[in-house]
């Protein structure tokens, strides 16, 4: 494989395992779901509006998604304090509770297709992983992903 070629193959290699893994296991929850629960976890409270951008979505759609998010108690809207006009977006305790859980059955799901491997290979991922969270901290507005 060609050096240009690694990023983007591991890139699509995690959308795949993430499928996998979402229909083996039967959650039926939409993946956009854990990926806004997953930032509001690693930066905490966000706009609407910073979330749909980060979420790579519009707004409406975005505020649809805390709806229903704020509806199941995973989410809490509050107001920003230095603009009575604007909400931000917490994750809740049902919200942490939810997302771990949901890695669990992610880990548990796809450890079968890894069961063979060797310690070395192991290793291999092992560092992969660490290199690619280094380099997904921060988005380009310097916000925590």
């Amino acid at each position: 494989m060609q050096r240009q070629d690694v990023i983007p193959s591991l890139v699509l290699s995690g959308y795949a395992l993430g499928r996998i893994a979402a229909q083996d296991a039967g959650n039926d929850a939409p993946a956009a779901q854990w990926r806004v629960l997953t930032l509001l976890e690693r930066s905490g409270p966000r706009r609407v509006g910073e979330l749909a951008a980060a979420a790579r979505t519009t707004q409406p759609g975005m505020t649809r998604l805390v709806g229903v998010l704020e509806r199941d108690g995973l989410v809490l809207r509050s107001p920003v304090a230095e603009d009575s006009r604007a909400t931000a977006v917490a994750i809740t305790e049902a919200g942490s509770d939810a997302l771990q859980a949901w890695r669990a059955e992610f880990r548990d799901t796809l450890a079968p297709r890894f069961a063979g491997l060797a310690d070395e290979d192991w290793s291999i991922l092992t560092r992969a992983a660490k290199i690619l969270a280094a380099h997904t901290t921060n988005d380009s507005t310097g916000a925590a992903q």
